[in-house]
This record gives C-alpha cells, structure tokens and sequence, in this order.
C-alpha cells in the first residue's frame, strides 16, 4: 500500500512547492474568450465583457496551492504538551477542490487524525494542510495519499490516519449525472495501518457526533 500511496504523489511533488510557468494575463484572458465562443455566446455582449478578467482572477485564488508549500505550514510544533501521546483528531474540515478531468468542483469533508510523538502541531496548520492540496487540481485519491504523506513525513508522529468524502461534480453534472452521490476514501500510517483497533478508534471518533451530507 505504501509503494501505491507514493506512487500517487511522489514526495518531492508534495512536499516543495510545484514549478509553475504561468502565461501572461492576456494569455488567460484570451483563452476564456476562446472557451466562450465554445459555447456558443457571444464575449463581446454586455454581461460577458468582463468575465476573461473575473475568470483569471478565480483561478488564482481557487488554485492557489500552487503557491503554497504545505511542509512549511507544519514546521512550527510545540513540544510542551504534558506526556499526551494519543489521538489528536479534527474532523469536518470542509474543504473545495476541483477535479483534475474535467474541472468541475469537488466539494467535500477532511478528518485528519495522528499519534504524536513527543510534539504537536498547531491544529489550524493541519487545516491549512488539507487546504493546500485542495486548491489544486485532484483526484480524492490522491489528495488522501498527499495529506497523510506529509503529515508523516514532516511530524514524524506514530501514525497518521486521513479520510475524506466528497461528493464529484463531475458525476452530478454532467455524464451519469447522480447527484449526491458521496464517495469515500481513506489511508493510514504507522500505527493505524499496523493496528485494526486504532483504525476502528479514529473511524468511529469521526463518526460520533457528526451529521454528514452535502
């Protein structure tokens, strides 16, 4: 499972910030104007004259993990935490991403839980995490693969355990077009991937206490 994982996200891709080699803004305005005229409209009418610029400026923001390193968010630990060694789980991050095939939104939950060994994190860095990751372009795969992965690599805790559901819509919208229709991933670590038990004990703390659905 480990080597599948890696596969997934080879390190260096997770843990540096991507090379991007970005077009101009002309560039970006010119192909939204290209994709409208796909469509059938017409980027000269009132309502659509301005959409190139408003379109480029959403892609920066909603694929902004480009620019962000996630390994630098978890740098900052705290190593004052009185022997407590167990569980630490935040659960319900909600989080938008966009799926890599066909650009459409993936919207969906994150719970994130690890062993600490000797030090914690900040409990907002690991949100920042999930993210990170988010902002970019996904699979679910993969971006479960990529969270626990770094946690783990950059921590070092015992055992990292992530689990995410989302739903795609790029299954609502367009193709087999089944709406809310949830899919769930998840992957474990150290002593979670080493022990049935703890993965019983993370599965059922995220449950408890929580109503999900989108």
């Amino acid at each position: 499972m480990d080597a599948v994982i890696k596969k997934l996200m080879p390190k260096a891709d997770y843990m540096e910030k991507p090379a991007t080699d970005r077009p101009s803004q002309a560039e970006v305005e010119a192909a939204v104007r290209t994709l409208l005229r796909w469509t059938g409209d017409n980027p000269d009418r009132e309502g659509l004259v301005d959409t190139p610029k408003r379109v480029a400026k959403a892609f920066r923001e909603m694929f902004s993990g480009y620019d962000m390193c996630p390994s630098e968010e978890l740098g900052r630990t705290f190593e004052e935490v009185a022997g407590y060694d167990d569980l630490v789980l935040i659960k319900d991050i909600n989080f938008h991403s966009h799926c890599e095939h066909h650009m459409v939104p993936i919207i969906g939950k994150a719970h994130v839980g690890y062993l600490p060994d000797g030090k914690v994190v900040g409990l907002s860095k690991i949100a920042r995490v999930v993210d990170i990751f988010a902002h970019r372009l996904q699979t679910q795969e993969a971006m479960t693969a990529q969270i626990a992965n770094v946690i783990q690599d950059v921590l070092n805790p015992r055992g990292v355990a992530v689990m995410i559901e989302a739903e795609h819509m790029c299954m609502a919208m367009r193709g087999i077009r089944k709406q809310g229709s949830t899919t769930l991933t998840s992957t474990f670590t150290g002593a979670f991937k080493d022990s049935p038990e703890e993965q019983i004990r993370f599965l059922t703390m995220v449950r408890s206490g929580s109503a999900h659905g989108f």
